[in-house]
């Protein structure tokens, strides 16, 4: 029963100070958000700090979580909400979705697209799962006229530039149409309604027959993963719609 209690009162202290450390990024900036800063706010000692989260890059990444895992939570549940939808609407949804909360929060956005080598937070890597989903919707679909992980890094990518660039540009100064623009010339490049390559059918078809490889009958596993890995090295080959 005191372990509980334990347990309890230190993730109350932990959220208090993932509170305080949001509240403060949100508002002073990412240069306000110091152990001291923090400790001060959230009415704690520095050295819970440390012993909560190892260090202040700890600390960042837990309100990194805090933050984009509300956001991802809203995100998750549209996706499995559009499931029988149109997938293109659904993935331009989610694209609008994703330049807003850029938009809304660039303090924190910034300290995300910034991360080195660490690799990304948890909830950060959930977000790509969602984009994941989004994108083999299309595949399914026959919609695609590249890979699969082409098509999510492309829009991945584009998305990321396109909010890193609107906040780099004075509020007053931004082109409102910027995104639908963005996300309207990635389509361009990935869709095989308008495909970038001079054979979109064979490419429409295999990329949609790579969405049911893990599932096909009759075969073992070695020869599925042969199987995808075939499909992906014609998809991918500079030569391969020769």
């Amino acid at each position: 029963m005191v372990a509980a209690q334990d347990t309890s009162s230190r993730d109350e202290v932990r959220l208090g100070i993932v509170a305080a450390a949001s509240r403060l990024l949100r508002e002073e900036g990412s240069n306000a958000v110091t152990t001291r800063a923090v400790a001060q706010a959230a009415g704690v000692q520095a050295p819970t700090i440390y012993r909560l989260f190892g260090d202040k890059n700890g600390l960042i990444d837990a309100v990194a979580e805090h933050v984009m895992a509300t956001y991802v939570a809203a995100k998750s549940t549209v996706v499995h909400a559009a499931a029988e939808g149109d997938p293109v609407a659904d993935l331009r949804f989610g694209w609008r979705v994703h330049i807003e909360f850029g938009l809304a929060n660039p303090e924190l956005y910034a300290l995300l697209a910034g991360r080195g080598a660490g690799g990304p937070s948890p909830a950060t890597a959930a977000g790509m799962e969602v984009l994941r989903t989004r994108v083999r919707r299309l595949a399914a679909a026959g919609l695609l006229a590249v890979d699969e992980q082409r098509a999510l890094m492309m829009i991945h990518a584009a998305g990321n530039g396109t909010v890193l660039a609107l906040l780099a540009t004075p509020p007053q100064k931004r082109d409102p149409g910027l995104g639908d623009a963005m996300f309207d010339a990635v389509l361009s490049s990935i869709l095989a309604s308008a495909p970038a390559t001079p054979d979109p059918t064979v490419n429409a078809v295999a990329v949609t027959f790579a969405t049911v490889v893990p599932d096909l009958p009759g075969l073992t596993d070695a020869e599925r993963a042969l199987m995808t890995e075939w499909l992906h090295r014609s998809l991918t080959s500079p030569h391969g719609n020769a």
